[in-house]
């Protein structure tokens, strides 16, 4: 394999469709929120992009098979709204520069394909949420923009860098004329965040009007906030410790006048 490419093994009829994309990246914001998506909403998988850009190695499955590393497009007819789905997510994001464009540009080539006219991306902003996490919004153009924020996203902060393919596929977006916002969750970063996930999926099922429960999150969201007030308790108790050896380590410092 030389260079990524699209194997398709369903064809598709969407209408007036959205592409919505999320890869592994800060707290698998994207990961999590495309992957609860694809099985809320039963969406259909349609065809996989594979690269030489992503790591070098494969997956193992609990049979022993093996598989490289891919990306995966699934369909969602939606009954309820103007817009299909079209979703994007992945085992991982490139590892090098030039795969970025690349897998960002064979995204808008399929999303021009069937017509895309909007692509959202998601991904998450490193920042330690006071409460609920706030969604960030970037946009190619101003009503994209103030849909969004009309459904709770805040404008994102001048300035501030959007990395990997999330980011690449707003600035390569223009070239196809089609409309693009990135959507970034608050997160810690350092462990999956469902709830920055849920609130962005939020956001996304007021912007494009299709119907979506997201209570199923609820019980990643605990067991995700258990994780943290573990983490929270050894790092305190370690800090604890250090203060104490400090303490002892003055006790035996002698000095010789």
């Amino acid at each position: 394999m030389k260079e990524t490419y699209i194997k398709q093994f369903a064809e598709i009829e969407p209408n007036n469709p959205v592409l919505i994309e999320g890869l592994p990246g800060l707290g698998l914001v994207g990961k999590i929120a495309l992957r609860y998506l694809i099985k809320q909403l039963k969406a259909k998988k349609i065809a996989y992009l594979y690269s030489p850009h992503f790591p070098y190695f494969v997956l193992v499955n609990k049979k022993g098979n093996v598989r490289l590393l891919r990306g995966a497009f699934y369909y969602y007819k939606n009954p309820n709204g103007p817009n299909d789905l079209l979703l994007f997510t992945g085992d991982s994001q490139s590892q090098t520069i030039e795969g970025q464009y690349e897998i960002a540009d064979q995204i808008l080539n399929f999303s021009e394909k069937y017509g895309v006219k909007t692509i959202a991306t998601i991904g998450g902003y490193r920042m330690e949420p006071k409460e609920k996490p706030k969604v960030f919004i970037a946009a190619t153009s101003q009503e994209v923009l103030d849909n969004a924020i009309h459904a709770g996203a805040t404008l994102s902060t001048s300035g501030s860098p959007i990395v990997g393919t999330a980011g690449l596929i707003l600035g390569l977006a223009k070239f196809k004329k089609i409309n693009a916002l990135c959507l970034l969750g608050e997160t810690r970063g350092y462990l999956p965040d469902p709830l920055a996930a849920k609130s962005i999926l939020e956001v996304l099922k007021s912007t494009f009007s299709f119907e979506l429960d997201l209570a199923g999150l609820n019980e990643e969201i605990t067991r995700a906030e258990t994780m943290v007030a573990r983490l929270q308790q050894i790092e305190e108790k370690r800090a604890l410790q250090a203060e104490e050896t400090r303490k002892e380590d003055d006790k035996k410092t002698t000095y010789i006048s």
